[in-house]
């Protein structure tokens, strides 16, 4: 598939899509591993090939102002323009066995899927859907077309052009900020921080898109009273208190096998932390913590939406606000709350 965003360089083919900028000679693949030159083009190696299709509930994104409680049809492909010492889905996004992908699902079998399924929107996950934003773009129009929302979890890293030409076909988004240092982003992602908080400006100052944000704390790393205290103030500050953000624990995996897992009593000093800096909904992740789960009314102190891990427990939510006080809550809420519960469903598609 003929990919977008690249120019003739010289001799060399530049891919345009992230920062990275990778200049290609014949034949050649960037650092996503599944964007190649082939003569004086771009194409899309892994174009119409998933690594899988399952049927998740959408606090799993995770998203916890966007329909709760509802399904989401999930899939990724391989690849990553990351190159993150801690990933938790390795398998998928370093993939470089493109053969153990499945077989072929157009952009339309993947939108009968998730209608037949009866999932109200598909999510491009489990590796970042940056590198195969044609195949995601496509796949969206023809959701859309039945009326089904599009869900983006990405890290974010991404050039203005293709930024703006792949979230005008999103609905809603979780942002993977991995860290608030310069330091982090450069050691631990061969990458940079400053492209993410510009596609984080952007989603909430320029489109529509619901966004909510996530952040692996990794201990030693990203954990420190100071850099959680200085990100939440950039989400208060720059883009609003009412931007969900999600702290998440870390297990060991990849190249950080030998840092421990995140303490739950971790992920709640950040919550406090972010909470004391103004942040109004705040939540814990991958672990069982029912307040970390829940979304509080930020004026009287309601649970509006009780969660049990991705379980909604309790609802008092009336037309998008608190049932007790009437305040509304910021996201995109149905008549009624769902309930898809916790479940993980595998789905053949294609």
């Amino acid at each position: 598939m003929s990919a977008r965003w690249f120019h003739r360089d010289g001799d060399k083919v530049q891919c345009d899509l992230c920062p990275r900028d990778c200049r290609l000679a014949d034949g050649q693949r960037g650092l996503c591993f599944v964007r190649q030159r082939v003569g004086d083009e771009m194409v899309l190696t892994t174009y119409g090939r998933s690594s899988g299709f399952a049927i998740d509930p959408i606090e799993k994104k995770p998203l916890n102002h966007f329909h709760p409680g509802t399904s989401v049809l999930s899939f990724g492909t391989a690849g990553c323009n990351l190159a993150c010492k801690f990933c938790q889905n390795w398998d998928m996004s370093k993939s470089r066995e493109m053969d153990t992908l499945s077989a072929v699902a157009s952009p339309e079998a993947i939108a009968r899927a998730a209608a037949e399924a009866e999932c109200p929107s598909v999510a491009f996950t489990y590796n970042d859907p940056i590198v195969f934003a044609e195949y995601a773009m496509d796949t969206a129009d023809a959701c859309h077309a039945r009326g089904i929302s599009t869900v983006a979890v990405t890290a974010g890293y991404v050039h203005e052009g293709p930024r703006r030409d792949f979230f005008a076909k999103i609905d809603a988004t979780n942002v993977d900020l991995k860290a608030f240092t310069e330091e982090f982003y450069h050691s631990l992602t061969a990458a940079h921080l400053e492209p993410v908080k510009d596609t984080l400006r952007y989603l909430v100052k320029e489109t529509r898109v619901w966004t909510e944000i996530t952040t692996l704390l990794i201990p030693g790393h990203n954990d420190s009273e100071k850099e959680i205290r200085e990100l939440a103030q950039f989400v208060a500050g720059e883009l609003g208190p009412d931007v969900p953000l999600h702290f998440s624990a870390f297990h060991p995996d990849y190249r950080m096998r030998d840092v421990p897992a995140t303490p739950l009593a971790t992920l709640q000093r950040a919550r406090r932390l972010a909470m004391q800096e103004g942040l109004r909904y705040v939540y814990t992740g991958n672990v069982h913590d029912a307040e970390g789960d829940t979304t509080f009314c930020p004026s009287c102190g309601a649970g509006v939406i009780v969660r049990d891990w991705y379980e909604i427990a309790h609802a008092d939510l009336r037309d998008g606000a608190c049932g007790r006080c009437g305040t509304p809550i910021p996201g995109h809420f149905d008549a009624q709350v769902g309930h898809f519960g916790r479940r993980r469903l595998r789905v053949a598609v294609g």
